[in-house]
C-alpha cells in the first residue's frame, strides 16, 4: 500500500512539473515571434530611404501580426499559480499592439506636416508603450515566473526572454523626431542638410582601458583572453545616420585580425562605441591596428573616418 502511494505522488509531482514546462515552452514560441518583431521594427526605423507610406504599411502589418500573438496568448491556460503572472504577459503584447498601431497612426498624422517636433513627441509617445511592455515582460512575467518555478523545483524549463526594444534610447522624442525627419525627407525627396559626416573619436584596449593614441611612436598592448577593443564613433553631421559599418583591422600575417560591427541608429552630435571582441591571436610583434567608419551619404570630409595605430603586442607577465 505505501508503495502504491509513494507510486501515485510521484506520478503526481511528474505531472505538475510537467504542466509548468509545457506551459513555458509555448509562451517560448509566442516570446520569440514577437522579438523578432521588434528586430522587424528597429530595421524599419534604421533603413536608409524608406518612405512614409512604406512605414505606415509595414507598422500596420507588424501591429496585426502582434495583435495575432496577443489573441494566441490569451487561449493558453497557465498553471494556477502563474495566473496573475499571465496577465501582465497579456499586456506586454497589449501595449506591443497598441504601441504599433499608435506609431502607424503618428506617421500617418504628420505626412504632411512640417513640425518636426511635434511629430517626434508623438512617435516618442508610443514608443515608451513599446519601452514599457519590455518592463512589463521582465517585472512582471519573467522574473516572477523565475521565482515560481524554483519554488515547484521545476527544471529544464528556462524562462525566455522577449526585447521589443534593444536600445531605448531610440524611444526618446528627440531620437524619434530625427527618424521623423529622415523618413520625412526620403519622402520628398532626401535629406538636404549639410555637413553630413561620422568621425573616429576614440580607441580603448579592453579589458585594460587603455586609451591608444594614433600620435604615440608605439602603442603597446598587452594580450589576454578576452582582449577587445571600444571604438566609439561621433555623428559630426547635421543628420540622423542608420546602419553605419565600422570595422577593426589588426595587420599581420599570414592574414589580418578582421572584425565589423554596425551602429543602427547615432543622432547629430551623439556618441556611440561598439566592442570588436574575439579577433583571434595578435603576434607579439610591431604593426598596424586600423579602425574604419564608412562615410555616410553626402559625407564629404572622410579624412576623420580612418585612423591608424602604431602597435605592439606583449605577453602579460607571470
Amino acid at each position: 500500500m505505501l508503495l502504491l502511494v509513494l507510486w501515485v505522488n510521484s506520478c503526481r509531482e511528474s505531472q505538475r512539473k510537467s504542466t509548468y514546462k509545457h506551459y513555458v515552452s509555448k509562451v517560448k514560441d509566442l516570446a520569440t515571434e514577437s522579438q523578432g518583431l521588434g528586430k522587424s521594427l528597429n530595421s524599419l526605423l534604421t533603413t536608409r530611404g524608406t518612405k512614409e507610406s512604406q512605414v505606415e504599411q509595414e507598422l500596420r502589418g507588424l501591429a496585426q501580426q502582434q495583435e495575432q500573438l496577443s489573441a494566441r496568448a490569451r487561449q493558453i491556460d497557465p498553471p494556477g499559480r502563474l495566473r496573475s503572472e499571465h496577465e501582465a504577459l497579456v499586456e506586454a503584447f497589449d501595449l506591443r499592439v497598441s504601441g504599433l498601431n499608435g506609431m502607424a497612426m503618428a506617421f500617418s498624422n504628420t505626412a504632411t506636416s512640417t513640425n518636426a517636433t511635434s511629430a517626434g513627441l508623438d512617435l516618442a509617445g508610443q514608443m515608451k508603450r513599446l519601452v514599457a511592455s519590455d518592463v512589463v515582460w521582465d517585472d512582471l512575467w519573467k522574473e516572477p515566473t523565475k521565482t515560481e518555478l524554483e519554488r515547484q523545483n521545476v527544471t529544464g524549463a528556462p524562462v525566455p526572454d522577449s526585447v521589443f526594444i534593444r536600445n531605448p534610447d531610440i524611444a526618446t522624442s528627440g531620437s524619434m523626431k530625427a527618424v521623423w525627419e529622415r523618413i520625412h525627407g526620403a519622402s520628398t525627396g532626401g535629406e538636404q542638410c549639410t555637413p553630413r559626416g561620422t568621425k573616429i573619436v576614440s580607441v580603448t584596449a579592453l579589458p585594460a582601458h587603455q586609451a591608444l593614441s594614433a600620435t604615440a611612436s608605439q602603442n603597446t598592448i598587452t594580450t589576454t583572453t578576452d582582449l577587445a577593443f571600444a571604438v566609439t564613433v561621433e555623428n559630426s553631421g547635421c543628420a540622423q545616420e542608420v546602419r553605419v559599418p565600422v570595422s577593426l583591422v589588426i595587420t599581420q600575417a599570414p592574414a589580418p585580425l578582421k572584425g565589423k560591427q554596425t551602429i543602427n541608429l547615432i543622432n547629430p552630435g551623439d556618441q556611440q562605441t561598439v566592442v570588436f571582441k574575439n579577433l583571434g591571436s595578435p603576434t607579439l610583434s610591431k604593426t598596424t591596428l586600423t579602425v574604419d567608419v564608412e562615410p555616410v551619404p553626402k559625407e564629404t570630409n572622410t579624412s576623420n573616418n580612418t585612423v591608424h595605430y602604431p602597435v605592439v603586442f606583449r605577453l602579460s607577465s607571470p
